[in-house]
């Protein structure tokens, strides 16, 4: 009998251990033809046989309709310890997202692949938009405060407590980014995912290995020991081209790697012995690197995965170091946070924790967000806004006072509303969200400039310091420059889970902050039953 997947992920970081490589199943869009080989056909196939580890199952990639990945697990019912469901936050809201996870628990899928999601592309009868009510670290929380059993309020008005779920949830990471403004914020993110619950990590698909194993420095830089899964694809040329364009969200390939291809693409073969040997190259290096795991994609048919293992297994085992110097695919001027050894390529290892490594990246000297406007918000926030602070107990009790239910406290409330509501229209462009995310974000509001609402740091889709849309820079590298220009870059790392209140839309920021209705109250506590706060 195949030991589970979580079993596999541990077992495999003790010695002498087998490698296990898992596979990436890809639903369809529309009704699987009767007949036709489907990738229900395919997940089994691959399953039934003892060099399959487990299968995962995308949920909606590259922002498509598709079918659900319970529904395909659903017909694998036999092999259900060694199957992960991605769930993305694109789709659903976060009561959405809850009753999807009670459904997998109460049929056994326990293994769950957390993503924020990719931006739809597509939708009936033209464009839908995302959900996006919870981003993949408020998504890890829940699911965390599920495993602990999730309090709730019954119809009787007293708190009850959930039988606990047993999720086994793993997060995902974008090393592949070319400028520092999104490479760290990343790196911070990640370290956010793994504080909110997440138990292991694959990151997303890239060709650069000194960028995969920057991951394995920064877990061990944060004391974080959790298995990493290293990423692997069979590619095509075809499917090269759209990663190269930027047409799938955290897929890179840069140009450098696609001349190649295009090479190689020409002869006899297609460029098929190519493809083979450069996944199976990598799942030699992810072996050598002591990833936990490997992961690959791009299969079509069983018989493709199966050759690419017995191909990587007949690598010697110090072939992975030649194979590492191979695999190194950057994009121009890319950004690394570690410098390399000059006599085995690999990342150094020597500094003692990653928040003084960081201080010692030059402070910029000028950059394009710092400006008036900003020092402004920050003057402004800091005499007024921030807790303890300056006018702060004095605005409190203004709104403490203020908060009668005479006439006269109604009609100043409504007339602080509509002030406030004008001026971070006219300034922020703010929607009225009631629980404001402009101090966490540097001033930006993250309801309205950033397309996935992301308040706890990056989604992975960016591309060259641009939105995964491509219509404006991503909120988050204005921050990180921000930020670091005032020596404050920790607080992409020290900053508590952030979840919006919905219940406060369209009614006063100001109000809710000094009346601790919004976010910053929850955070200023911290309660004992909740570490991730």
């Amino acid at each position: 009998m195949k030991s589970t997947f979580y079993e596999k992920l541990r077992e495999s970081l003790l010695p002498d251990r087998p490698f296990p490589v898992g596979a990436e199943i890809v639903t369809t869009r529309g009704i699987p033809v009767r007949g036709n080989y489907s990738p229900v056909d395919l997940a089994r196939e691959l399953l039934s046989e003892e060099r399959t580890d487990w299968i995962s199952v995308t949920d909606n990639p590259g922002g498509n309709p598709m079918l659900p990945a319970d529904w395909l697990a659903g017909q694998l019912s036999e092999f259900v310890p060694n199957i992960i469901l991605h769930l993305a936050c694109k789709d659903y809201n976060r009561a959405g997202l809850e009753s999807n996870l009670w459904r997998y628990a109460a049929e056994g899928f326990n293994n769950i692949l957390v993503l924020s999601g990719d931006l739809p592309v597509t939708g009936y009868p033209k464009l839908s938009s995302g959900v996006f009510d919870l981003d993949s670290v408020g998504l890890l929380d829940m699911i965390t405060s599920m495993n602990r059993g999730l309090p709730i309020l019954s119809r009787r008005g007293v708190t009850e407590t959930l039988t606990p779920t047993n999720f086994f949830a793993g997060c995902v990471v974008n090393p592949f980014k070319q400028n520092e403004n999104e490479l760290i914020p990343q790196y911070y993110k990640l370290v956010r995912k793994i504080r909110a619950g997440a138990a292991w990590v694959l990151p997303q698909l890239g060709y650069d290995m000194r960028k995969f194993y920057e991951i394995r420095q920064i877990l061990r830089l944060q004391n974080l020991d959790i298995p990493v899964i290293g990423n692997a694809y069979i590619l095509t040329k075809t499917v090269a081209t759209m990663f190269n364009a930027g047409k799938l969200a955290g897929c890179v390939v840069s140009d450098r790697l696609l001349a190649e291809i295009e090479k190689y693409s020409a002869g006899h073969d297609k460029g098929k012995q190519y493809f083979q040997e450069l996944a199976a190259k990598q799942l030699a290096v992810f072996k050598g690197l002591g990833f936990a795991a490997g992961y690959l994609g791009g299969i079509t048919k069983p018989e493709s995965f199966f050759e690419i293992i017995e191909l990587s297994n007949q690598y010697s085992s110090n072939d992975w170091k030649q194979f590492y110097h191979e695999i190194q695919f950057p994009q121009p001027n890319e950004f690394y946070l570690f410098e390399t050894d000059s006599l085995t390529n690999l990342s150094e290892s020597g500094l003692p924790a990653l928040n003084p490594m960081l201080k010692k990246l030059k402070k910029p000297k000028k950059t394009k967000n710092i400006n008036l406007f900003y020092r402004f918000s920050r003057l402004v926030h800091g005499l007024a806004f921030h807790r303890n602070h300056g006018l702060y107990s004095v605005m409190k009790g203004v709104f403490q006072f203020l908060n009668r239910k005479n006439l006269f406290c109604r009609f100043c409330f409504r007339m602080i509303h509509r002030i406030e509501k004008d001026v971070k229209h006219s300034l922020y462009g703010c929607t009225d969200c009631g629980d404001c995310g402009l101090p966490d974000t540097a001033y930006l509001c993250p309801m309205n400039c950033c397309s996935k609402n992301m308040r706890n740091g990056p989604c992975g889709g960016s591309m060259q310091s641009r939105c995964e849309s491509d219509d404006k820079d991503c909120i988050w590298t204005i921050a990180y420059d921000r930020l670091k220009y005032f020596g404050e870059v920790d607080d992409f790392i020290n900053s508590p889970v952030l979840i919006y209140n919905a219940a406060l839309k369209g009614t006063s920021a100001w109000s809710n902050l000094y009346l601790d209705r919004d976010h910053n109250a929850q955070l200023s506590q911290t309660p004992e039953n909740n570490p991730n706060r």
